[in-house]
């Protein structure tokens, strides 16, 4: 059994920050989004992994490499442009012919990994799996329409859904579905989508059956998930202090600080992980906070955000909280009169001030 992870989108939710960065590479507790997918894989027993990329190719390659790193092997598709989930399959077709396959979406967070869909994929050998979740809002997903207990239908964003049951970004198929994505036509968007293929399955009465998700999931596309989602990985942390903490600091709850990194005059309260190389000082660091390597915060307060690599936040008099710093970025209080906010913001931003 193979693994097609996809890993080509331009990540247009989390701008700024994917300007300069794939999505699928923003960290979440230190750690890029995309590791999780590759390592849930593995933990499945699936060592043969291809992956489709577009535009960030060059920076997916050299985070990933040859896979081995994770106990893998990778194979790199290029998907010049994104036409859709399904056109991510057609071109797949070489890598994966004959074999039955896992498809999994580079920018989802399963808590609990894919395992136990993995094997029942592979028990009862159906044509196709999807993978479920009940959601508040599905208008904004892929939807199944679920019958006694079977798969009948599925919309892609529909105005007016039949159900609350989302298709989560990890899919099981057998080679019917070539039968099927050569077989459709593109959406209005231009796209050839997946719903349509799993679709064509049903129609065609293939064996499509449903995995209704027990634990946690999301799709790591907007801030608050991805805060979400770095909130939930820090909660599976046990304490490691391999760096230097001052006897003036506290160190509370299911913190890590890596070794080089530097903590001093500061409160630290878990669970959060500072990276190697930072330096905490005169500070509070609050809970649901990953700061990568690099990085400095001085004479500050932060909680339940994600800061990237060489960035700095110095002497802010407000608390930052909720937030996604981009890396090498500069948070200071200026010394210079008049007093006021001066900003180099970037296309798409969003600044929220004290009133």
């Amino acid at each position: 059994m193979k693994a097609l992870i996809l890993s080509g989108g331009k990540g247009t939710r989390l701008r700024p920050i994917t300007h300069t960065s794939a999505k699928q590479l923003v960290p979440v507790a230190n750690k890029p989004i995309l590791f999780f997918a590759i390592e849930a894989i593995r933990d499945a027993g699936i060592r043969d992994i291809g992956i489709i990329v577009g535009d960030t190719a060059a920076e997916i390659e050299a985070a990933v490499g040859d896979g081995s790193a994770f106990g893998v092997k990778t194979t790199y598709i290029r998907q010049d442009e994104p036409l859709g989930l399904a056109h991510a399959v057609k071109i797949a077709e070489d890598f994966l012919r004959g074999d039955t396959f896992v498809m999994y979406l580079g920018d989802n967070f399963i808590k609990d990994g894919i395992g136990p869909l993995v094997h029942e994929f592979q028990a009862e050998r159906p044509n196709s799996q999807i993978l479920l979740a009940r959601v508040p809002n599905p208008s904004s997903f892929g939807v199944a329409e679920i019958v006694g207990g079977k798969v009948v239908g599925l919309e892609e964003k529909p105005a007016q859904p039949k159900s609350d049951y989302a298709l989560v970004g990890v899919y099981m198929f057998d080679p019917t579905i070539f039968e099927a994505v050569n077989a459709i036509r593109p959406s209005p968007r231009g796209e050839l989508e997946i719903t349509d293929a799993i679709q064509w399955l049903i129609d065609q009465g293939k064996d499509v059956r449903s995995h209704v998700i027990k634990g946690w999931w999301k799709d790591t596309g907007k801030l608050e998930d991805m805060l979400e989602a770095n909130r939930v990985a820090l909660l599976s942390f046990d304490r490691h202090v391999a760096g230097s903490v001052d006897p003036t600091s506290r160190v509370i709850g299911e913190v890590v600080v890596e070794e080089g990194a530097t903590v001093v005059n500061s409160e630290l309260r878990g669970p959060l992980i500072i990276g190697a190389g930072t330096e905490i000082r005169d500070s509070y660091v609050g809970p649901f906070t990953s700061v990568s390597r690099g990085c400095a915060i001085i004479g500050s307060e932060i909680e339940f955000s994600i800061v990237l690599e060489n960035s700095r936040i110095e002497h802010l008099g407000h608390r930052v909280e909720g937030s996604l710093i981009g890396r090498n970025a500069r948070l200071v209080q200026g010394e210079t009169r008049p007093r006021a906010f001066r900003f180099m913001v970037g296309d798409n931003s969003e600044i929220q001030v004290p009133g």
